[in-house]
């Protein structure tokens, strides 16, 4: 298909829905079972709360919301996750459209990002990281609306506020875009004086603040248990001085292996690589604010505290790589290679569907391929040779107990772990191995 300013908009979603198709057949065909996050999101749906010991609660409530529609189908978990994607994808476009004024060079900016893949064959697992993409991409467009437009409106500082406090409630690590935004306003109001102080920015925190007011009450009532968790996952209190360097270096290798493809896709449309870095323009400054700013935030948090940062922390990070770069070389694109860039993306837009697909049916030792199905099956069986009461408790580790949850008929409500205060509440319980099902 030819690309010109007239079909854009239909190259552009035909690429959603293929992308939408794409990733939500093939893994649906190709695993026997859902992936680890995704069952654990469904575990803690089933006991639906505002904060669980891992994460807050937003990936939780949209699974559970789409689990009270469709039951326990695992294609819909996989189109769940693949909405989120696109969600973000679309305001990927329409940021980019806004800030080039030209719909091929923000067609570009998206396609570029689907050599990333965070975006492609992570995001069959619906968890936290993906959880964030729609409203790092909302908070990223509409802090744009404000930073750009000649008068600030109520409704752009709302909507900031609100996607802003559910990007949180989907991962802490959201506020690293949050500072990062934050940090440009408080330059250009405080320091550089470029604009002025409006009282409607308070509109922001506001929102942000009341719509968290429920999960810290729960925070401070579970005793802050998601942070210590977060904070223990980076290996924090096991770091050594050599952990300072060791781990920021291989950080920054694992980010340079990521974007690999997404360079060599860039590469196929720019002439030659000339680059000018004006820092009074102030586009280009929101763009770096965005993209490498919470980066360098990330870096300096491993290199400050020599904590491990895992790599699919990440998964938001790099939305608006592809507006970033297309608007650092734009004056060097060729518009006669796009012929050239259309195949590369091409390529790369199926090679990663084509891996997944060996992956999960050649190796037969994954969490997907684990039969939860034909253990829950069994579990109902042996249960109803004793009882004739229905299962609606599972006590166990998410992975294990949250399979019952899910597969399970009666959708039995996950509990957290097996405790000798918990069993003595239930009616009747049956225990195997480190999990137990019961009713009360």
């Amino acid at each position: 298909m030819t690309i010109n300013n007239k079909n854009i908009d239909n190259v552009f979603y035909i690429f959603l829905t293929a992308h939408l198709i794409l990733w939500t057949l093939i893994p649906s065909l190709t695993n026997h079972n859902l992936p680890l996050d995704t069952i654990e999101a469904l575990a803690w749906g089933s006991n639906l709360d505002w904060g669980f010991n891992k994460h807050p609660p937003m990936s939780a409530f949209f699974s559970e919301v789409l689990y009270r529609i469709f039951g326990s189908q695992d294609w819909v978990y996989y189109l769940l996750s693949q909405i989120f994607v696109i969600i973000s994808f679309y305001y990927v476009f329409k940021f980019s459209n806004e800030i080039f004024n030209n719909k091929i060079l923000g067609l570009i900016s998206v396609l570029l990002i689907e050599a990333i893949y965070f975006y492609n064959f992570t995001t069959p697992e619906f968890n936290v990281n993906v959880c964030q993409l729609p409203f790092w991409s909302l908070t990223v467009y509409y802090s744009w609306k404000i930073y750009s437009g000649n008068e600030i409106k109520f409704l752009d500082c709302f909507l900031v506020g609100l996607f802003a406090a559910f990007g949180f409630l989907s991962k802490y690590l959201f506020i690293y875009l949050l500072v990062s935004i934050d940090f440009l306003f408080v330059y250009l109001i405080f320091f550089k004086k470029d604009r002025k102080f409006d009282f409607k920015y308070l509109i922001t925190i506001e929102v942000f603040l009341v719509v968290l007011v429920p999960h810290f009450i729960w925070l401070y009532n579970n005793d802050f248990i998601t942070i210590t968790y977060g904070l223990a996952r980076t290996g924090l209190e096991e770091s050594s001085l050599l952990d300072h360097i060791k781990f920021p270096l291989i950080f920054l290798l694992k980010q340079i292996g990521i974007i690999v493809p997404f360079i060599l896709l860039t590469w196929l449309l720019v002439k030659k690589v000339k680059l000018k870095l004006n820092l009074k323009d102030k586009n280009l400054l929101f763009l770096i604010a965005i993209n490498i700013l919470p980066i360098i935030l990330m870096l300096l948090t491993s290199l400050i505290t020599g904590s491990k940062i895992r790599t699919m922390w990440m998964t938001p990070f790099y939305l608006f790589f592809g507006s970033f770069f297309v608007y650092l070389f734009q004056a060097q694109i060729n518009f006669n290679k796009l012929k050239a860039f259309m195949i590369g993306f091409i390529f790369f837009f199926f090679l990663s569907p084509v891996l997944y697909t060996y992956v999960s049916i050649s190796k037969v030792d994954k969490r997907t391929d684990y039969p939860g199905q034909e253990i829950a099956v069994k579990t109902q069986y042996a249960w109803d040779q004793q009882f004739k009461s229905t299962i609606n408790v599972v006590l166990g580790d998410e992975w294990n107990a949250g399979n019952l949850s899910y597969h399970l008929k009666s959708r039995p409500v996950w509990e957290g772990f097996v405790e000798r205060e918990k069993l003595d509440q239930l009616n009747d319980y049956m225990c195997l191995d480190n999990i137990c099902v019961g009713s009360r």
